[in-house]
C-alpha cells in the first residue's frame, strides 16, 4: 500500500506558568520576546524574522538549519497570518512551514490563556495536514514542547 500524500493530526499541549496571562499574552504578542524564544536557537540561524500581531498580521521567520540539525543548511521558512485574537486569552494563526522552498505543512495553533491563582494555564491546539517530506506530527510535537519550555525561560527572565 502506497504511503498516504497526506498526513492529518491533531494535538494538544497543555503548560502552567507562574505568570499572570497578560505576561504571557505579552510574550506573544511583542516582536522582541516572541523572538527570543520562538526563533533564537542553538540549532539556527535567523535570517529573518518579522511580526504583526494584529487579527490579519502575520508572523515571517527565514532560519537557516545548523549541523546539530537532520538538514544541515536548509533553508526553513514559516509564514503565518493571525485569525483571531482576544487580549490576555486567546490567540489562533494558520501557518505554512517550507524547507528548501517545499511547503511540508499547513497548520491551524490555537493558544488558550486561562487565569490559575496567580498564574497561567496554557492550553496550545495545532492542527496540521503534513505533506511529501514533512517532520511529521512526532517531530512537530516535540518541536512545541521545546518551544513552550522556552517560553517559560523568557518569563522567568
Amino acid at each position: 500500500m502506497a504511503q498516504k500524500a497526506v498526513i492529518h493530526d491533531t494535538f494538544v499541549i497543555e503548560r502552567s506558568y507562574p505568570a499572570t496571562p497578560e505576561r504571557v499574552f505579552a510574550a506573544f504578542a511583542d516582536p522582541d520576546k516572541k523572538r527570543r524564544w520562538f526563533v533564537e536557537h542553538r540549532n539556527q540561524t535567523v535570517e529573518h524574522y518579522e511580526l504583526a500581531f494584529e487579527v490579519g498580521g502575520w508572523e515571517r521567520a527565514r532560519l537557516r538549519l545548523n549541523e546539530k540539525t537532520p538538514l544541515p543548511g536548509a533553508l526553513c521558512e514559516t509564514e503565518g497570518i493571525y485569525q483571531h485574537i482576544v487580549p490576555n486569552s486567546r490567540m489562533v494563526s494558520s501557518a505554512t512551514m517550507s524547507i528548501n522552498g517545499h511547503c511540508i505543512s499547513v497548520s491551524l495553533v490555537t493558544v488558550e490563556l486561562l487565569p490559575s491563582g496567580s498564574g497561567t494555564e496554557l492550553i496550545l491546539t495545532h492542527q496540521a495536514a503534513f505533506f511529501e517530506g514533512a517532520d511529521g506530527p512526532e517531530m512537530r510535537q516535540e518541536g512545541w514542547r521545546k518551544l513552550l519550555d522556552e517560553l517559560a525561560n523568557e518569563l522567568a527572565a
